[in-house]
């Protein structure tokens, strides 16, 4: 009897952590239906400008406000061309090195057709920080660059 009590507790706590799991914030649907997932950026974003990495031109945008030691950092990337999400995008914040980084991967939203990325900033942040930039391209081939904090970028009247 006590075995058998010790198999039901085990399997109801099993059943509780897999329950538990980590759902998709973007799956609105249940699964049977046939709702689209939310793909909405849900925090404003700055745009940052166009920028030459390695022969890319991309677009970049920066949201969570500024680049903070420690804090998560926030580039939302539009590459020049569409291959729906093939291309794999990681960003970090800090120097070219990676030292003390967070080096985070690109989530594809095919609604907007642009890579949104998150990374935590080191503590402390290196002198010169800068978001960098590497894109691995289906056809196999890699670039890697850099792209000024928001905090960097001139303001324009």
């Amino acid at each position: 009897m006590k075995k058998r009590i010790q198999i039901i507790t085990a399997l109801a706590l099993s059943a509780l952590i897999v329950g538990c799991g980590k759902s998709d914030p973007a799956d609105t649907g249940t699964g049977d239906d046939k709702k689209p997932k939310k793909e909405e950026h849900e925090h404003e974003e700055i745009e940052l400008g166009k920028f030459d990495i390695d022969g890319i031109e991309v677009e970049a945008s920066q949201g969570h406000g500024e680049v903070e030691p420690g804090k998560e950092g926030h580039l939302v990337i539009k590459l020049p061309y569409n291959d729906n999400g093939e291309s794999v995008v990681r960003a970090w914040i800090g120097s070219d090195d990676r030292t003390l980084s967070s080096v985070g991967k690109g989530e594809y939203a095919p609604s907007h057709d642009d890579y949104d990325i998150h990374a935590v900033a080191p503590d402390p942040l290196p002198a010169g920080s800068k978001w960098w930039l590497e894109i691995d391209k289906p056809d196999g081939t890699k670039a890697v660059g850099s792209i000024p904090l928001l905090k960097d970028i001139p303001k324009t009247n």
